[in-house]
């Protein structure tokens, strides 16, 4: 019986990632600043770690910061990893962990990620 060849690439899954993390309140107007203008290779960089359809938004009562995108790819702790190792990925980091205050106790930087800087959410109902 003919069987087709083995894919060349590894599948890829979708996985839908939520995360919280408290803008300072000094900070808002700066945050927002420097996000209308994404550094390109920030941006690029995010894409080629298998990042999509990203978005950050901001309850102003709270000062948390909701994030929400979705992982297309098939390593993301290894495409993690690609990120954290781009430069200008830290630099930007660096700048915006000092606007933030971390969810997630014992969490240092961004750049660490050990424990991570923003706090992942569990999700608990999704509809397509």
């Amino acid at each position: 019986m003919w069987q087709s060849p083995p894919d060349p690439e590894p599948k890829r899954t979708v996985r839908r990632i939520a995360q919280v993390v408290k803008l300072k309140p000094e900070f808002v107007d700066k945050y927002k600043e420097v996000h209308a203008a994404v550094w390109p290779d920030v941006l690029r960089q995010i894409k080629d770690c298998n990042i999509q359809d990203y978005s950050i938004y901001h309850d102003l009562s709270t000062g948390i910061l909701f994030a929400t995108f979705k992982y297309v790819g098939h390593d993301y702790v290894g495409d993690m990893e690609r990120m954290r190792g781009n430069p200008k990925v830290r630099e930007w980091w660096a700048m915006t962990d000092g606007f933030q205050e971390s969810m997630v106790p014992g969490a240092e930087s961004s750049q660490s990620n050990n424990p991570a800087w923003w706090k992942e959410l569990e999700e608990v109902f999704y509809l397509e």
